[in-house]
């Protein structure tokens, strides 16, 4: 898209990890479609050189960033810097399901330490390296964090994402409370069972097989689509959010509401 569906972002500077596809690819989409560049942040570095072509390099770029790693969320925070001047939108959105099944009765100890290196310390990093930026910025930025219905509901399958979801909502009740004193607001999103390529990978199912089996867990018609939820992080990132903070958006059809 040459021209910007609205200006309701202009002049602001987005970092998204696990934004080379995905929920993340379809919001660097988005928030660049609003008027943001975007710095596009995964490990999936074919994926992401080949989506900064797609937007548009004058509209966003590329970093290599294991977000395991807290030297790289801490070396891509300033790479952004250097380049832009300032942080305005942090989108922590890297994270990963196990293949395995993971009941508690064969819980397998070494896959969950890896998934929570990804899903929360990671996050976490994302957080404190955003929110430092932000605060010696001056900028009364906004910090969303990728959570999920799995956090306000259990499964008999995957143990370790559930409480790895549940910790995210942890990490942000937490850092609203801290980081509400610069202006700095942090929320996340809670998206239903969207068919991305990770989920679809877990289940082993292609994009229509998943689109079917995902119609049912809500109670609004229709499928719910990585768009839904880009659309949701652009809402939290603008003023129009200017005094939500602390907040768990669910984007779900209200499945989490009718359990």
């Amino acid at each position: 898209m040459s021209s910007h569906a609205s200006n309701k972002l202009d002049g602001k500077v987005a970092i998204i990890t696990g934004g080379a596809s995905g929920i993340g690819e379809e919001t660097a989409r988005q928030l660049a479609n609003h008027g943001a560049y975007v710095v596009i942040a995964d490990v999936q570095d074919e994926k992401g050189h080949n989506l900064t072509s797609s937007i548009g390099s004058h509209r966003c770029t590329y970093i290599h960033c294991d977000v395991t790693d807290e030297q790289q969320v801490k070396s891509l925070v300033e790479s952004t810097l250097q380049s832009n001047g300032h942080l305005d939108i942090m989108f922590s959105n890297a994270g990963i399901m196990n293949n395995i099944k993971q009941d508690i009765l064969e819980f397998d100890i070494p896959a969950f330490e890896r998934l929570f290196a990804v899903n929360v310390r990671g996050m976490a990093a994302c957080v404190k390296h955003g929110a430092r930026a932000m605060v010696a910025g001056g900028i009364k930025g906004s910090i969303i964090c990728t959570a999920s219905v799995a956090a306000s509901t259990g499964t008999e399958k995957w143990v370790d994402y559930v409480m790895s979801k549940n910790a995210v909502l942890g990490l942000v009740r937490s850092a609203s409370k801290q980081l509400g004193a610069y202006g700095i607001r942090v929320n996340c999103v809670s998206p239903g069972a969207v068919p991305t390529p990770l989920l679809r990978r877990v289940l082993g199912v292609s994009e229509e097989e998943g689109e079917r089996r995902f119609e049912s867990s809500s109670n609004l018609r229709g499928v719910l689509k990585a768009k839904h939820v880009a659309d949701a992080v652009v809402f939290l990132a603008s003023e129009e959010a200017e005094f939500i903070n602390g907040h768990n958006l669910a984007v779900d059809g209200g499945w989490a509401g009718i359990r």
